[in-house]
């Protein structure tokens, strides 16, 4: 895609983004809050530095990657940088990791920070982006559960032939000194259950308890004590350890997420090697058949790997399948997996929009071909919907009742067909008659003068006023010729005639956003109409009751003071200066002023 296109679809997510040379060889990776405004600044600013001038000189295709945050764009950067080894990427080209937190794997498990994890059965929380973070998040742990932070083998045999001693860290409070019996395994181990609920995020019952006792603190008239206790619960508050992008708890996978359209399939590929996404790749697939996201996996998953030379022994996949024999295939449901299924499909999705947007612009009517065919199938239409009228009533306790009429082309607005209807034969608030009147005089009308009719037609209201609708059209013989459907407002249900229980259309769905913006515009459109009616009948009863003035009186007298409010507060001198001192004395006097 031509560069120019991808800024101007570029998302504003957090994120990464690569640039390839000629040769589609990956020459930069970086990181951004905001992946539009970051990007775009290298090609809409003139740069004073040669490198960076060099480097947009030779970009010729870019590709993004979205994240949750700033954080995870921060590591999958680094990861990428690692693996790719990008040329212009000089800074972060060593082996430094970033930290991690420990919880070993043994009898008494200690919890401390390193950088190099070992696969030894110990659990590993992180990365983190700032040691200082870290550090703080330890420093909380060992406030509100002292654990060891000795070596020693603390088996029961050699705690029971009394090995050790109690250390100066028992005297400072920092260990309840397990190596000589002054705490339990079981008790040890509750601890480090609440310690991992921590490095997880999972910390609702230790603010409970930090609120607890600070709560008993402030009682106690321990002030600084509760403000420890208050502090803690803020760092809580800020703390956040959960990364999409980095996960120890997984080693080699491949995860794979689709998303079909009627033509093609768009498909996302995320690499995780020893935890950690090193590498991420959407392609799209066209349809031959209406092939199923099963048979678009079974194809693509081979080719994939093939291509980028991928032996792991486990698939990360949405659905679950048989085709792939020695390979463990899992469909998550919560967890770190779930986490990267759902970073997968996020992006495959946003791949689709970018694709389905450049097809867009090169040929517009794209768009409303396929617009037509969604509303097709989610209506459950015989026909497209090329041609759309939607209906909506507007009146006051019933006075000056009117209705609207706004028409939809081929999914845009056709305003030169929009039409007001004044009631004429209804008396009193009463949207059922109103709208026989109004379906009745805008087909029979079209009939008479040989117009097309439309394919569907959008009722605003429930059931009484979709009854109406299609009683009207029984009359005029165009019931079965022509689909209606109700639209009500409190839960966006859509009604069918006949048919007592509403339809639901997903709250994402284009279908469901065109039908809305049609109630919306019918709705605005009646609305005006009314208010300027009434705005009419209003000058008419206050003016026009005033003897000697006249339709170019009141004209003169609007354009001038733009409302009657205005004109009743004007003095005489300014009522004289418009339409001379005869009027202006008149006006008042009926005004009582």
């Amino acid at each position: 895609m031509d560069i120019k296109e991808t800024l101007k679809i570029l998302p504003t997510n957090p994120g990464i983004y690569k640039y390839f040379d000629k040769t589609d060889k990956i020459i930069y990776v970086g990181k951004a809050k905001n992946l539009k405004k970051r990007v775009g600044s290298y090609f809409h600013k003139n740069h004073d530095n040669n490198k960076t001038k060099v480097l947009v000189s030779r970009i010729d295709r870019i590709e993004y990657v979205v994240v949750d945050n700033e954080t995870d764009a921060l590591l999958l950067e680094n990861n990428l940088i690692k693996e790719h080894q990008p040329r212009y990427n000089m800074m972060l080209k060593d082996d430094r990791s970033f930290p991690l937190i420990r919880i070993t794997n043994e009898r008494f498990p200690r919890v401390f920070a390193m950088r190099n994890p070992k696969y030894d059965g110990s659990k590993y929380f992180g990365p983190y982006t700032s040691a200082r973070s870290m550090h703080i998040v330890l420093d909380l742990i060992k406030s509100l559960y002292p654990l060891r932070n000795c070596n020693y083998n603390l088996s029961e045999e050699n705690i029971q032939a009394n090995k050790f001693r109690a250390c100066l860290e028992y005297q400072l409070g920092n260990c309840k000194a397990p190596c000589v019996g002054k705490e339990t395994e079981v008790e040890y181990l509750e601890s480090i259950a609440n310690v991992k609920h921590i490095l997880n995020g999972n910390f609702s019952h230790v603010k409970q308890h930090l609120r607890r006792e600070m709560k008993l603190a402030s009682e106690s008239l321990e002030f600084e004590k509760a403000n420890n206790f208050k502090e803690k619960l803020a760092l809580l508050d800020m703390f956040k350890t959960k990364s999409t992008v980095v996960s120890h708890t997984i080693t080699n996978v491949d995860v794979f997420s689709g998303v079909l359209t009627e033509k093609s399939a768009f498909m996302n590929y995320l690499k995780v090697i020893n935890g950690m996404v090193v590498r991420a790749k959407s392609v799209e697939y066209k349809l031959k058949m209406a092939e199923s996201l099963q048979d678009v996996l079974e194809s693509a998953i081979p080719k994939i790997r093939h291509l980028y030379e991928s032996n792991s022994k486990e698939l990360i996949l949405p659905i679950q399948m048989d085709a792939f024999e020695s390979i463990k295939v899992t469909v998550p449901q919560k967890g770190d997996k779930k986490k990267l299924l759902d970073l997968s499909l996020r992006n495959a999705l946003l791949y689709k929009k970018q694709k389905l947007d450049q097809y867009e612009k090169l040929n517009p009517s794209h768009r409303s071909d396929r617009l037509m065919q969604q509303m097709k199938s989610d209506l459950r239409l015989k026909e497209e919907p090329r041609h759309i009228e939607c209906f909506d009533n507007s009146n006051l306790q019933g006075s000056n009742p009117v209705s609207a009429c706004v028409v939809f082309k081929d999914g845009k607005p056709s305003k030169k067909d929009y039409r007001h209807f004044n009631i004429k034969t209804v008396i009193g608030p009463n949207d059922f008659d109103s709208m026989k009147e109004v379906v009745s005089r805008r087909y029979s009308r079209l009939v008479k003068e040989n117009k097309p009719l439309p394919q569907l037609i959008i009722i605003d209201g429930g059931k009484g006023q979709l009854s109406a609708t299609v009683a009207t059209l029984q009359e005029l013989d165009l019931y079965g010729k022509i689909a209606v459907v109700g639209i009500a407002k409190r839960l966006e249900e859509i009604y069918y005639p006949g048919d007592s229980l509403p339809m639901y259309i997903d709250k994402t769905s284009e279908t469901l956003k065109v039908i809305q913006r049609l109630r919306d515009e019918a709705h605005r459109f009646g609305i005006t109409h009314h208010r300027n009616k009434r705005s009419k009948e209003l000058t008419h009863s206050e003016l026009n009751n005033i003897d000697g003035v006249g339709p170019k009186t009141i004209d003169l007298l609007l354009k001038k003071f733009r409302s009657v409010k205005k004109i009743k507060s004007a003095s005489e001198s300014a009522l004289t200066g418009v339409i001379g001192p005869d009027k202006a004395r008149k006006m008042i006097e009926y005004f009582g002023s």
